[in-house]
C-alpha cells in the first residue's frame, strides 16, 4: 500500500483524447486504502441523548411563548 505522508490530494495523469470510462478507471485504481481510511474515520459526536434534551428543552420553551401570546390576545 503506497502511503502519502503529507497528505496532499495526489494528480490523476490523463491523456488528452482519454474519454469518461478511461478517466473513471484511473481514478478508481489511484484510489488507496489509505484513501479510503481518510474518509471513513469516525470522530467524536455529541451523545443522542444530549441532543434530545436541548430539543426538548427547545420545545418546552417555544410551547411557553405561544401559550403566553395566546393569552394575550
Amino acid at each position: 500500500m503506497a502511503g502519502r505522508k503529507d497528505g496532499a490530494i495526489p494528480r490523476l495523469r490523463i491523456k488528452k483524447g482519454d474519454d469518461l470510462k478511461t478517466i473513471y478507471a484511473e481514478a478508481r485504481r489511484a484510489f488507496t486504502a489509505a484513501d479510503l481510511q481518510k474518509y471513513t474515520e469516525i470522530e467524536a459526536g455529541i451523545p443522542a441523548e444530549q441532543v434530545l434534551t436541548e430539543l426538548e428543552a427547545i420545545q418546552r420553551e417555544e410551547t411557553r411563548k405561544r401559550k403566553q401570546k395566546k393569552k394575550k390576545a
